[in-house]
């Protein structure tokens, strides 16, 4: 026998009840944007920042490639002696080329970074030419490597360089590192690239004889007398200075334009038509 179904249940709707739309939705969805230049700002902000990194890479790469144009065009000039007039040009378009990529004028010289010494590669001036000259024309003299010394490492406004020529003489000294000439100034900087030497000392110093004259003087065959003994002493330690400045002369000096400076190469120009330098850092002087 069949059951009847409840009279509560037969009520029932066949169709599930209407149920509204939240009243705002449509005008949500077309409602315009009220801030599109603020969306258009966010997304230059954000392109920016994704790119800025990229720049940066860029320009470093180039002035990395700029500096090494400038030292492969004075590679084959002797530190400059050897090289021509049509040579130089090309070197100084080089030079300015560097020139472009330094922190500019305006700021201020960054005496950490040019603290420890610099190995010259390249110069036009005259007064360092004419050492390359002196060994040219006397075979016996040798040049060697010259430095730039800065000590400024916690100053802000000025310091100690020293102007080091090492040379030596055909078998007397050892070759080109028989001795040190070595040219002490104070500097002052003056405004935010130029700085004002000051020198103070010529000092000749770090002798090193050769072998032969060592053989000459204390032969390794006879006993070594008290005597030669301490002219090997004296020798080795021996220093002549000469100040260049005192209270009855004025000490010479000149103005010096850092023209650029980074972690391993500086550029200097002698104002007043004295000529440019062009420098790698080196390990320090021993």
């Amino acid at each position: 026998m069949a059951l009847a179904a409840p009279s509560s249940l037969r009520r029932l709707p066949t169709t599930p009840p209407h149920v509204p739309s939240p009243p705002c939705a449509s005008r949500l969805r077309s409602r315009p944007l009220r801030e599109p230049r603020l969306c258009h700002r966010l997304v230059a902000a954000a392109a920016a920042a994704a790119t800025a990194p990229l720049a940066s890479s860029s320009t470093t790469a180039d002035t990395e490639r700029r500096k090494h144009e400038l030292l492969r065009a004075v590679q084959e000039t002797r530190r400059g002696f050897a090289a021509g007039p049509d040579q130089r040009a090309a070197i100084e378009e080089a030079v300015v080329a560097v020139e472009e990529r330094g922190a500019g004028e305006g700021t201020p010289l960054d005496l950490a970074a040019l603290d420890g010494t610099w190995r010259l590669c390249y110069t036009s001036a005259s007064d360092v030419l004419v050492l390359f000259e002196a060994a040219e024309r006397l075979p016996p003299l040798q040049v060697g490597q010259i430095y730039q010394k800065f000590e400024c490492k916690d100053r802000s406004d000025g310091g100690i360089v020293r102007n080091v020529v090492r040379w030596s003489i055909e078998n007397l000294l050892e070759e080109e590192e028989g001795a040190t000439l070595m040219v002490s100034a104070k500097f002052v900087v003056l405004s935010k690239r130029n700085i004002f030497l000051q020198f103070e000392e010529v000092a000749v110093e770090n002798i090193k004889i050769s072998e032969q004259l060592q053989a000459l003087i204390a032969p390794a065959i006879l006993p070594r007398s008290f005597l030669s003994l301490q002219i090997l002493q004296f020798l080795k330690t021996f220093r002549a200075q000469v100040p260049v400045s005192g209270p009855e002369r004025r000490s010479p000096g000149g103005l010096y334009y850092l023209s650029y400076l980074d972690r391993d190469m500086l550029l200097g120009r002698s104002v007043g038509g004295g000529g440019v330098f062009v420098f790698t850092k080196a390990q320090p002087l021993t």
